[in-house]
């Protein structure tokens, strides 16, 4: 695990906190998409509901205009996303969720995640903990931004033949195939969301007021940004592919300690 990489991406968000609900258009949509299919869920009457890389409580918010009676715990790395946050409780106590599930996550009735899965050092490792973690019975429900996003800008850093400094993210293949072995499936969604940008340079930028920047690869030097934003094609959209699924854990199993 690198824990370089996880303060880097703490840090970024944490700088960008108060921007992040103005501009996360894209994944507030996305929340109360993932909310919306939970709202007839068969939860187990006992077991908790946690919100992994819950951030400033878009998803939980979306959740509780369906099913208010939920209380989901909330759990982030960064502090200042979650002091925004009105359904943290006071007392912050930020968790790495590269290390696991906290205590309050194990064993839980619902677990869920937006845009968070893909900051983990590795995404397919830790969908697997989280399936295990659940109470017979209980439900994932995940939504998270695969390795096909953004094909404007792996074609532009190809053809000015400069590093394509974009977090890598997880394949669609590799979670579905972790997913099915852990879950029964009710929703598979691969969806695809084309978004319009203003032009490549305002589209990067999006990403830093985000806090969204940090990444494996190094940033652009400005010779080489110039060479990218010249290679660009000339759509003025980005792309983002988004895998979603909801699944219930078999109920004959048992809790892992």
């Amino acid at each position: 695990m690198s824990e370089a990489f996880s303060l880097a991406v703490r840090q970024s968000f944490g700088r960008q906190a108060g921007n992040y609900d103005g501009q996360a258009q894209l994944q507030r949509a996305v929340a109360w998409r993932l909310a919306r299919l939970c709202r007839d869920l068969p939860l187990p009457p006992l077991g908790g509901c946690a919100d992994l890389g819950a951030g400033s409580g878009l998803l939980s918010l979306a959740l509780q205009f369906h099913r208010p009676e939920l209380q989901p715990a909330q759990i982030d790395l960064c502090p200042e996303l979650l002091a925004l946050n009105p359904l943290a409780p006071p007392e912050i106590r930020p968790w790495d969720l590269n290390q696991g599930l906290p205590p309050a996550g194990a064993g839980s009735s619902l677990l869920l995640s937006s845009f968070a899965l893909q900051w983990l050092e590795d995404p397919c490792r830790q969908l697997e903990h989280w399936c295990r973690q659940l109470r017979p019975g209980g439900w994932l429900a995940l939504a998270v931004p695969t390795a096909t996003s953004f094909p404007q800008w792996r074609q532009a850093a190809e053809a000015a033949a400069v590093p394509w400094s974009a977090l890598p993210l997880p394949t669609a293949s590799e979670l579905l195939r972790v997913a099915e072995r852990n879950l029964n499936l009710q929703q598979r969604q691969q969806l695809s969301f084309r978004r319009p940008i203003a032009s490549p340079l305002t589209f990067l930028r999006s990403l830093c007021s985000l806090g969204a920047q940090t990444s494996r690869t190094p940033p652009l030097g400005p010779a080489a940004l110039r060479r990218l934003l010249a290679h660009w094609p000339a759509e003025a959209s980005i792309t983002w592919s988004v895998l979603l699924l909801i699944g219930q854990r078999a109920s004959h199993l048992h809790v892992p300690p």
